[in-house]
């Protein structure tokens, strides 16, 4: 390849880049390439080489997340009408936003009316079993028709719900028995990464698109927080105002509403997040810049708790359980920093802060696998001793060898790829570990 082609490929790769931040048009896109081929320009001229010439060039015109905030103070007409509805530059890209808009709220009805059909036919341990089964088909659903996946891929994505509705509605639990409530946990957790694989087209084992897949996880998670507020105080001012003309509607509002609000919210969140990602996706680090620091210090009290503690036998199986939420936080916060990070950027203090958070989290780790085995050894295995012990195991090796890449990289020793591999490609051992834990844990303690 010759030089000038060289350099055109590196530019169309930063303009690509560029392009997924919808606050920037085409013709803004067109405007940042010149001043971009102005700067490479006068860097040759110095007696730069092609490729250091525009790596200094994109370097001096500043981080992409920055430029679009300012193209989107600089155009704020454009950044309001994103806040309702994509804008369309065409007649065709109004079409396919009005059809996509049809599409969503269709799914969204269907999930709503199935939810409202288990909560109305389903007794309350199929119901808590099925659920997942009840919305997340209609929400992969939507993203294997806006990635119009093959024949192929759809039928695939089929395989997994109707494997889950098999397990979870033949196998005889015992009502209230822990590996009915253990299903039930982890079945919506296996089922989540089918609706990735939609996400991702069919095409899992690309990197960029597992990586969006963490992205779009964390950002949906906050729209749909936002979506239930909302919700809820619009519920609550409703009620208000009926029970003043003593009028009841709590009835109205849990047999009606809340089904189809939660099941409907959960496929309009995706759909906000793919249609409004460029306007949000700076609350990525500003959720990990917050968070990161506040989780360190209670990682180190809990740790220094943990230490006053006479044997690990003592320690109560309620904060053994809540120290596990704490941990899955923590992974979170990881993916979520490293799904929101400039990899071009060199190493900071924020990625020394986070350094730390995963060492304290690495150190309450083992602090946990130490006393849930001392408690089998001790009493005997429980499927939840099973499962939580697989857990932690799960998140060790991931804690460990996230350790290790990032001292490399703080150290410089090692690139930010390194570590942004390493996450997406064991991305799919939580998965795979949660769906053994529906199928091998039922049959392994015999039904309890």
């Amino acid at each position: 390849m010759s030089t000038d082609a060289q350099l055109q490929a590196h530019i169309d790769q930063w303009r690509g880049y560029v392009q997924r931040h919808r606050a920037i048009s085409v013709a803004d896109v067109d405007e940042m390439e010149d001043h971009l081929r102005e700067r490479i320009s006068t860097l040759r001229d110095a007696g730069l080489a092609d490729d250091e010439a525009f790596l200094v060039a994109v370097k001096r015109m500043g981080a992409v997340d920055a430029i679009s905030r300012e193209f989107a103070r600089e155009h704020s007409e454009r950044l309001w009408k994103q806040l309702v509805l994509l804008p369309a530059e065409t007649e065709d890209d109004e079409r396919q936003s009005n059809r996509e808009l049809t599409v969503v709220l269709g799914l969204a009805v269907g999930a709503a009316l199935a939810l409202k059909a288990g909560v109305t036919f389903l007794d309350d341990p199929y119901l808590g079993l099925n659920v997942s089964l009840l919305v997340l088909p209609f929400l992969a659903a939507y993203f294997a028709w806006k990635r119009q996946v093959r024949a192929r891929v759809a039928a695939l994505l089929v395989v997994p719900f109707v494997l889950a509705a098999l397990v979870l509605n033949l196998y005889p639990f015992e009502d209230g028995g822990a590996t009915e409530i253990i299903a039930a946990i982890h079945a919506p957790v296996a089922l989540w990464f089918a609706v990735g694989l939609a996400y991702a087209g069919g095409d899992w084992r690309c990197e960029r698109r597992r990586m969006d897949f963490i992205r779009f996880t964390g950002e949906w998670v906050v729209y749909l927080s936002l979506l239930a507020l909302g919700g809820g105080v619009l519920m609550g001012l409703t009620a208000g105002a009926f029970s003043t003309l003593d009028i009841d509607v709590e009835p109205i509002f849990e047999n009606w509403v809340l089904p189809f609000g939660v099941a409907g919210a959960m496929v309009v969140a995706a759909w906000l997040v793919e249609a409004k990602q460029s306007v949000v996706e700076n609350i990525a680090p500003v959720l990990t810049r917050v968070f990161t620091p506040l989780t360190i210090l209670m990682l180190l009290a809990l740790l220094v708790a943990f230490a006053t503690t006479r044997s690990v036998i003592d320690v109560d199986r309620n904060l053994l359980i809540l120290m596990d939420l704490i941990l899955v936080l923590v992974l979170g916060l990881l993916l979520y920093s490293i799904s929101a990070r400039d990899p071009l950027a060199p190493p900071g203090l924020f990625d020394r802060v986070q350094l730390v958070l995963v060492i304290s989290a690495l150190a309450v780790d083992v602090v946990m696998l130490a006393a849930m085995l001392t408690r089998i050894a001790e009493f005997g295995s429980t499927p939840n001793k099973v499962v939580a012990l697989g857990m932690n195991v799960v998140l060790l090796v991931n804690l460990v060898w996230s350790v290790r890449l990032g001292i490399g990289f703080v150290r410089g020793r090692r690139g930010f790829a390194d570590l942004e591999r390493w996450q997406t490609d064991y991305l799919p051992v939580y998965g795979i570990w949660a769906a053994a834990v529906v199928c091998a844990i039922p049959p392994l303690f015999a039904f309890d």
